[in-house]
């Protein structure tokens, strides 16, 4: 398995120190966090030397650059023509510095609507999406996260849609403090799963746990994607989780563990 980390980890690096701490600690990618003022410095605002620029970075870096996390969100029908705007811009950057993944989110389902009106806000925006990409080679995942935690919502938007470049980012963490089990979410998604977020969670108000000491079996989530077989990355999101050094090295070891038990190494 390939494994990356988002920048919250380290939101001061630059994209080469990026790198660097990504092959240190035997990362063979990272995962760039838009809008969050993390010094990396890609954002959609760049020009077209700028972007042109990012590309042949990122092109000439053993470290692939396997995903762009924005925070776009479409259950809010009212703000949706903003939103979809700021996607496709998302879509486009990605395109132009030769990054295959966009994430993005449901969004909370506002106060006086239903989940049935917020779905249908969801899919509409996906779809119109899923037209701007175009021949692009860029496939915008929802995330199971927020008020879409629940496998089966997330697959019907899913199916509702239609689209192949409309695909999940299967966060393991969120349905699981939702209830739902690993297999049952990703039985019910696997047909779209085409990225993955990794983090260990406690059931109480502790958001993150090292893998291993929370509720979330990594292992299996191992022998559920090898079974596909999944051949993205696993991105470790960790948010104002501390120090990198504390946890980067700890986490690749304890996932690389599990593959070794498993024969899948």
């Amino acid at each position: 398995m390939k494994y990356a980390f988002m920048t919250f980890s380290a939101p001061s690096a630059t994209l080469d120190e990026l790198f660097a701490i990504a092959r240190g600690y035997g990362y063979k990618g990272i995962e760039l966090r838009l809008d969050s003022k993390h010094r990396h410095g890609v954002e959609t605002s760049l020009t077209a030397d700028e972007r042109r620029a990012v590309a042949k970075t990122l092109s000439a870096s053993d470290i692939t650059t396997c995903a762009l996390a924005c925070s776009c969100r479409f259950a809010d029908a009212a703000a949706n023509a903003e939103q979809v705007r700021i996607a496709k811009d998302v879509v486009d950057l990605a395109d132009d510095i030769g990054v295959p993944i966009v994430r993005v989110f449901g969004g909370k389902i506002p106060d006086g609507v239903t989940r049935e009106a917020a779905a249908d806000a969801v899919v509409e925006a996906l779809s119109e999406i899923g037209s701007h990409i175009g021949g692009r080679n860029v496939t915008v995942c929802l995330e199971t996260h927020d008020d879409w935690r629940d496998p089966h919502a997330v697959a019907d938007v899913l199916r509702r849609v239609g689209h192949e470049r409309i695909a999940i980012n299967w966060d393991v963490m969120h349905p699981v403090r939702a209830g739902f089990p690993l297999d049952e979410a990703f039985d019910t998604m696997k047909p779209w799963i085409k990225y993955v977020h990794i983090h260990d969670t406690t059931s109480g108000d502790e958001l993150f746990a090292p893998i291993g000491e929370g509720i979330v079996d990594h292992k299996r989530v191992l022998e559920l994607l090898h079974s596909l077989p999944y051949d993205g990355f696993l991105s470790g999101e960790w948010i104002n989780w501390g120090e990198y050094t504390e946890y980067l090295g700890r986490e690749i070891e304890v996932m690389k563990k599990y593959e070794a038990e498993l024969g899948i190494a």
